[in-house]
């Protein structure tokens, strides 16, 4: 087995587990709507279902297209990372581990749509109350920082083959 699908398998394990033993913590330890003040005016554990997608985007439309939407895009965008990681070089590090991020913090948000419907929240900043973040979660987190470490990638890349492209005119 190629060691790239190695590291997806381990880095999105890892991410998996941390993802669900904090959401189980929370969801037998808190109420929903709980809240503990961490830091605060800054940043409070906060029991929150979220029944759309980030941002509650999607969580008050028709409940059956909901349903049908979340438990069906997860599988296909999970395939669509295993395509774009065939042609990622064993050596490119950076994309191997971005990738599989998205890839465990997807699985890791589909498995509380396949056990209750919705995605279980917790990580509430705000500030003191007047500006607030949506609440999110682990496997939140490693979506978001999956998909911006490509972004950045992506740049470096871009500009890479802008500076050869001037390189050869010159």
């Amino acid at each position: 087995m190629k060691k790239k699908y190695i590291i997806l398998a381990t880095f999105s394990f890892f991410l998996i587990a941390i993802d669900q033993i904090t959401k189980m913590y929370i969801h037998t330890h808190y109420q929903l709507g709980e809240s503990t003040p961490l830091i605060p005016g800054f940043f409070n554990i906060t029991y929150v279902r979220n029944f759309g997608a980030a941002f509650g985007f999607l969580s008050q439309s028709h409940p059956m297209f909901r349903e049908l939407f979340f438990l069906s895009m997860p599988p296909v965008a999970l395939i669509v990372i295993l395509l774009i990681l065939r042609s990622v070089a064993d050596t490119d590090r950076w994309q191997i581990y971005a990738l599989s991020s998205v890839f465990g913090g997807a699985i890791g948000n589909y498995v509380d749509r396949l056990r209750f419907r919705y995605v279980i929240d917790f990580l509430d900043f705000h500030l003191y109350d007047k500006y607030t973040w949506p609440a999110f979660n682990v496997a939140d987190s490693a979506i978001v920082c999956g998909v911006g470490l490509l972004l950045l990638l992506m740049l470096k890349e871009k500009n890479s083959l802008k500076d050869e492209n001037l390189a050869s005119k010159v």
